[in-house]
């Protein structure tokens, strides 16, 4: 039987040219390299790697991630890097063409976003661990709690003539739990780092999540993550504190 420890392990980057609200940001200067090259180097640097292969419908993020040590072996078609599409199609795209061109078919892949900038390497190698070792789960996610004053349990819906109800039960205010140490625990799904096994997407119903999906537990004051331009100043901040640079 083979050692689970062998098992081969692919880290996928996507990094599509279109962005609406940050355009260009996968090659924007951040801190003096570009966005995506943060992500390259924190996968290379992990160790844990077969391969690292930006996903990318970019000739320009193309040059840029193999500047940086990344593997571009194709660019995605156009269809398949739309704001409406789904990235399963386009990691089932990967995985096929990787194995029609080079007969290369890793049990395991890690999806890194580049707009994650505040994941660690230690993250990357305990998550590889986790893939490589344990086999009762089809995927993994990294999640960190919700802070209690952002609690669904602290959730209103607004209605028509101005009364606000809790979301859900529409409970009146009276019923707020009003102490956050007294609001039950739940997380939510941080953007960070995820994890996948290479049969979910072309066996039995073909789903990228399986049915069971293990969460990795992060600190999300930690983390950083980028969608808008204000983020992006917030991240920077954040990112030179994480570094000790200011």
């Amino acid at each position: 039987m083979k050692n689970l420890v062998d098992k081969k392990i692919l880290a996928i980057i996507p990094a599509r040219g279109g962005s609406k609200r940050l355009p260009g940001k996968n090659i924007k200067d951040f801190l003096g390299k570009p966005l995506v090259a943060w992500t390259i180097e924190a996968a290379l640097t992990s160790g844990v790697f077969d391969r690292v292969i930006v996903l990318t419908d970019s000739e320009e993020i193309a040059t840029v991630a193999q500047k940086h040590g990344a593997e571009v072996p194709f660019l995605e078609p156009a269809e398949l890097a739309e704001d409406t599409s789904y990235v399963a199609d386009a990691l089932r795209y990967t995985l096929q063409k990787l194995a029609d061109d080079e007969g290369y078919e890793p049990e395991n892949f890690i999806m890194l976003e580049p707009t994650a900038v505040g994941r660690e390497i230690k993250h990357i190698r305990e998550v590889a661990e986790i893939l490589k070792t344990q086999e009762n789960f089809d995927s993994l996610t990294g999640i960190s709690e919700v802070p209690g004053h952002v609690s669904h349990l602290k959730q209103f819906d607004l209605r028509d003539d101005g009364i606000i109800v809790r979301v859900g039960d529409g409970a009146p205010l009276q019923s707020l739990i009003h102490h956050n140490q007294d609001i039950g625990k739940s997380h939510f799904i941080n953007s960070a780092i995820y994890g996948f096994r290479r049969r979910n997407l072309f066996e039995g119903e073909k789903n990228l999540w399986g049915e069971r999906t293990h969460g990795y537990l992060m600190d999300g004051s930690t983390l950083i993550d980028i969608d808008t331009p204000e983020e992006w100043q917030i991240a920077e901040i954040k990112m030179k504190i994480k570094l000790d640079l200011i």
